[in-house]
């Protein structure tokens, strides 16, 4: 197949990449200029120099691609004007989308987010993982990112509804593995940890899933997931509390697991100073209030459709740990 996939240097992208390569598919990918490649290092594909909001250049690139990807996102926990966030997701979502229409792309797949299903439920005092039919409440959209993906999601129901444009949506959970070179948030944990720059955790919770496996899970996705329908792409076996992880990171490289645990309220005091001195300086706060708040909960989920539909592989979560530490260590992110 020849595939068109934006989003293509980011950690889930590059791995799709270099996926697709090894099942024989031909890859367009959509990078702007002076993107961050490191991750396609190696991967053989052809560059589409551009932006999310060319129609023209999108329709004309696509033409002839079999299958669209659009994974590009803005991932945002703070920032002093959000209206680009909202742009990219949600504009660039629909331009995307529908140039691939447009085009002729016989399956489309919208890369969405486990943050726009609903939280898990208490069933007699224990908490049951949520599926695709967990419908997220207005007072879960807690931060302007989730907002963003919503929306962006609700676009792409949309365009399938009214448009019957044959389009997929997977909504992955917390990826983890090697090649995440910026990193993402559950690397940003592993890192510090590795470097013992972690005093104290919160009490939360994410589903855990190797990122081959969700790279897998878009090609599955364009294979056999049914037009208007969503699939998360984590692990059965994935919900761990945080100090779940940091007790196998603590088993993998003998290092301690830290001893606190930061209250709630604290977690989300320390934010409140640190974005204030982001708008005065201008760097990225330390902390976000958002993602604080996103902390408060636990965000375990059932992948069971994907499994069943998809045949979406389950790599052991305690191996996908292993696997990104060693990366980490292999390329250069451990200073101690």
């Amino acid at each position: 197949m020849k595939c068109f996939v934006t989003g293509a240097n980011g950690f889930i992208g590059s791995t799709l990449v270099s996926e697709l390569n090894a099942r024989g598919h031909r890859v367009k990918a959509l990078l702007r200029p002076g993107a961050d490649e490191r991750g396609l290092r190696g991967a053989e594909f052809q560059r589409v120099t551009g932006d999310l909001t060319d129609r023209d250049l999108l329709v004309r690139e696509m033409d002839g691609c079999d299958w669209c990807f659009h994974l590009a996102a803005s991932y945002h926990l703070w920032q002093r004007n959000y209206a680009a966030m909202y742009a990219t997701n949600v504009a660039g979502t629909r331009t995307v989308l529908s140039a691939a229409g447009q085009a002729g792309c016989r399956k489309i797949v919208y890369t969405s987010t486990v943050g726009c299903i609903g939280l898990p439920q208490a069933l007699n005092g224990r908490l049951v993982p949520a599926t695709e039919t967990e419908l997220l409440t207005t007072g879960q959209l807690s931060n302007h990112y989730k907002c963003s993906k919503f929306q962006a999601e609700g676009v792409a129901a949309e365009l399938y509804r009214k448009n019957g444009l044959p389009i997929v949506i997977v909504n992955p959970s917390a990826p983890i593995g090697p090649g995440d070179w910026r990193p993402t948030p559950t690397g940003a944990i592993t890192v510090s940890f590795l470097n013992r720059q972690l005093p104290a955790y919160m009490n939360t919770g994410l589903n855990f899933v190797h990122v081959r496996d969700v790279a897998v899970g878009h090609v599955l996705a364009a294979e056999k997931g049914r037009l208007g329908e969503r699939y998360i792409l984590g692990h059965r076996e994935g919900n761990w509390t945080l100090h779940q992880l940091l007790t196998e990171l603590a088993k993998i490289t003998g290092l301690p697991v830290p001893r606190r645990q930061l209250p709630y309220s604290l977690a989300l005091g320390i934010a409140k100073v640190s974005e204030a001195l982001a708008w005065f300086t201008g760097r990225p706060p330390l902390a976000t209030q958002a993602g604080v708040r996103m902390a408060r909960d636990k965000m375990w989920f059932d992948p069971d459709k994907a499994i069943r539909e998809l045949r979406l592989p389950q790599t052991p979560p305690a191996q996908a740990v292993a696997e990104a530490v060693a990366w980490f260590r292999a390329n250069g992110y451990v200073k101690r």
